[in-house]
């Protein structure tokens, strides 16, 4: 097994500060990207709930259509059959 080359204090040091930056650059980088996605995320639910209310809208709406043609075909059926 061959041991490492002694490295003066320094140099160490000097190479932790760079290894402490750049990850706290890629911490930042994640940091960053993780608050796109929760943006993208919270715009999502809300065109969700919107299209929602808007669907309910809707249904609201033509509830009585088909009742109401089922109704008329009935009386159409019953008229014609007199």
């Amino acid at each position: 097994m061959t041991m490492p080359p002694a490295t003066d204090p320094v140099s160490v040091a000097l190479e932790l500060e760079r290894l402490h930056r750049s990850v706290e650059v890629g911490f930042a980088r994640i940091d960053g990207s993780l608050a796109l996605l929760v943006l993208c995320s919270d715009q999502t639910d809300t065109r969700l709930a919107d299209l929602e209310a808007r669907v309910d809208d809707v249904e609201r709406a033509r509830w009585p259509l088909p009742s109401l043609a089922a109704l008329l075909v009935s009386l159409w059926q019953a008229a014609t059959n007199r």
